[in-house]
């Protein structure tokens, strides 16, 4: 593992006030990708393990693509 992000950092812990689970996983990909970019990784590989590609997992995947990670 050379990188990880959860809803329980500090970075992002206190700005889910309000929100649901999908804008939450939204934001700790975002927060992924800038942590992985800090390392100098640009390309991922995405396992969902066994998920359908909907909803949590889906807007996670988007938030990394937005923050600038390639699948």
């Amino acid at each position: 593992t050379l990188v990880t992000a959860s809803t329980l950092d500090k970075e992002i812990k206190g700005s889910f006030d309000g929100k649901d689970k999908k804008a939450q996983a939204f934001a700790v990909g975002e927060l992924l990708a800038k942590k992985a970019l800090a390392k100098n990784i640009t390309t991922i590989v995405f396992d969902r393990g066994g998920y359908l590609y909907t909803g949590r997992v889906m807007n996670l995947a988007d938030g990394a693509r937005k923050g600038g990670l390639q699948f």
